[in-house]
């Protein structure tokens, strides 16, 4: 419930602290709600931009002496209700926290603010031979946000997702001290792993203001294919075999033909309405070639119809750019419908199965749902198209997407591979994980946030108190 004299008091407060950086209108505030899938929008009763860690720890102070809930706040790109404001608040947007601190090539790291972008990051490493490798596909996402919501992406088959590339990280605390989880160091055994605990917290243990990454050198030699299938069980049983090969592949993407569809009329392709999967390739020209060919013949045996491939810059570009528009191609090829992106990942023995059965899911549910995935790592989406006005549409949708995550589960596997919990997958964790392992976490928020004031309503389905 919203406690309006509460937030009346803080915002004359931070009023007083940042002047013009603390906005009330009511289209600031919806552009600070959710506004991604179907979930329904909770705009915050204002946003500020703070400029610097000291100024978060001060937003945060006002916000603890009236009790007000803080909702960070990075780009927006989630799709699970990570920055909606269910119980009113303040949008801490970091947007303007926008500063590469340093750059250490010789250590191969970064240290940025949260606010920094992982286009912004790459292009300033342009001239250095690094880059940064987390690829979720909104190439406007936050570092910061990357981390909160633990994202991983395309390339997450060969270079692992955030919790594997940030080093350490700053946070700003409910009480609002800054907590430092580590140094520059690859490893350390000093106490606790903190920077894990915060990664993939969604905002809702400290807001991350800081963060020390790691950087890769960029390869050689870079081709890529886009190969069509018989079927998509042979796609995803060649995703299989590759890995189980321990190929070096950089990316491998899974389209099923009514994303195929999709892509072609966004992006102008004009690939065989097939399963295809795109596949990246990277490393020295030798390797690239031993890889080339052991993958070619996977796929082959797996049914692919055909094997081209391209190491033209622009080509390689259209091809990726295509894959990660697979969101908006669906919007644009069936306008007027609403969609709804929804996760999940399984073990990769388990992979063919699980894509197999959704398949036959949407098909025996007369759904439209087009299917894309980081196979390479188990993990897929199915993005629903339906009418909202129609109920049984709705009713159909959401009986299918509970299946599809019933069976994964079942499968061994996890209710969300990368978009978080949220609000939308917050009913699945204890049948995921348990209630001991629920409990636990119910603990640790409690001992660092015992007034629930970090992004409330988010991961853990009990309100505030």
């Amino acid at each position: 419930m919203r406690q309006h004299a509460a937030v009346a008091a803080a915002l004359r407060e931070l009023d007083g602290l940042f002047g013009e950086r603390v906005a009330v209108g009511e289209a600031v505030r919806s552009q600070h709600a959710h506004t991604l899938t179907w979930i329904p929008p909770e705009p915050p009763d204002a946003v500020v931009w703070p400029e610097t860690t000291d100024e978060v720890a001060a937003i945060v102070a006002v916000a603890g002496r009236h009790g007000v809930p803080l909702i960070p706040f990075g780009a927006g790109t989630s799709l699970e209700g990570h920055v909606n404001a269910p119980f009113g608040g303040i949008s801490v947007d970091l947007s303007r926290m926008a500063r590469i601190v340093s750059v250490s090539p010789a250590d191969l790291d970064c240290t940025v603010e949260a606010g920094v972008t992982r286009a912004m990051l790459n292009a300033h490493l342009r001239d250095t031979g690094l880059f940064f490798p987390v690829d979720p596909g909104a190439a406007d996402a936050t570092l910061g946000g990357m981390a909160a919501t633990r994202a991983s992406g395309t390339t997450t088959v060969r270079y692992g997702s955030m919790r594997d590339n940030v080093i350490s990280l700053k946070a700003v605390m409910a009480d609002g001290s800054v907590m430092t989880t580590g140094g520059r160091a690859r490893k350390s055994a000093a106490g606790f792993d903190l920077t894990r605990l915060m990664i993939g917290s969604e905002g809702t243990l400290g807001i991350i203001t800081e963060l020390t990454l790691r950087l890769h050198a960029l390869p050689a030699r870079v081709i890529a294919t886009a190969a069509p299938f018989s079927s998509i069980a042979g796609a995803c049983e060649a995703a299989i075999e590759a890995g189980a090969s321990g190929l070096a592949l950089q990316r491998i993407e899974l389209l099923d033909p009514v994303m195929i569809r999709a892509v072609n009329a966004h992006a102008k392709l004009g690939l065989p309405e097939a399963p295809h999967l795109f596949v990246e390739i990277a490393g020295s020209t030798a390797s690239t070639e031993e890889t080339l060919a052991a993958f070619q013949e996977i796929a082959l045996g797996n049914g692919a119809l055909s094997f081209d491939w391209a190491e033209e810059t622009h080509a390689k570009r259209q091809l990726w750019q295509a894959r990660h528009d697979a969101y908006p191609a669906v919007g644009t090829t069936w306008p007027g419908k609403t969609t709804v992106v929804s996760d999940v990942a399984v073990p990769l023995s388990a992979l063919a199965q699980c894509v197999t059965e959704t398949v036959h899911d949407i098909e025996a549910s007369r759904l439209t749902a087009p299917i894309v995935g980081h196979v390479g790592d188990g993990n897929f989406h199915v993005i629903p198209v339906f009418d909202a006005a129609a109920e049984n549409e709705v009713a159909a949708v959401r009986a299918f997407l509970d299946r599809l995550v019933r069976r994964a589960l079942v499968l061994g596997g996890t209710c969300t591979g990368e978009h978080g919990i949220g609000q939308g997958k917050a009913g699945y964790l204890v049948q995921e994980l348990g209630e001991p392992a629920v409990a636990a976490m119910r603990a640790i928020k409690a001992a660092l946030d015992p007034h629930d004031l970090l992004n409330p309503g988010k991961i853990l389905t009990v309100g505030r108190r």
